[in-house]
């Protein structure tokens, strides 16, 4: 048994049914017995250059083994399905347990955004008690109290 990391780019259009998509690749590999050990939906990222006027590819990584002799018949099958636009098929020594490059940097660009959205209403709320503190009018000192020395 090898080891084997798959990456397909899948059509952004099907992004609503990656999980259909997943399902069908998954029983893919074990007709061919692959053993899939992790799958990462690392989501739509845009594309370095355009790919059958695609600007977007919605990315799928798996981490599996099986029988080397069967990768070819996997390829083929990946070459004539049209949800997949680019794929790759690598050989590991390893398989590593870790999140991927690619999903770490997926989930750091997803907690800024989150961050920057909520960050925008505390700055709206902020620029209002400005405004309120401003409209204030200063504290009237009595000129009637004596000074003590």
């Amino acid at each position: 048994m090898n080891n084997y990391e798959t990456i397909l780019i899948i059509n952004p259009n099907l992004s609503s049914k990656v999980g259909e998509f997943q399902k069908k690749f998954e029983k893919l590999l074990s007709d061919n017995s692959f053993e899939v050990k992790k799958v990462e939906d690392i989501g739509r990222r845009q594309l370095a250059y355009s790919i059958n006027n695609h600007h977007k590819g919605h990315y799928l990584l798996y981490r599996m083994q099986g029988n080397p002799q069967n990768i070819a018949e996997i390829e083929t099958k990946i070459k004539y399905d049209e949800a997949i636009i680019r794929h790759l098929i690598l050989a590991v020594k390893d398989l590593s347990g870790e999140d991927s490059v690619l999903l770490t940097e997926a989930l750091e660009n997803k907690n800024k955004r989150a961050e920057t959205v909520d960050e925008a209403p505390k700055k709206e709320v902020k620029k209002e008690e400005s405004k309120a503190e401003s409209k204030e009018e200063a504290p009237v000192e009595d000129s009637n109290e004596e000074e003590v020395s």
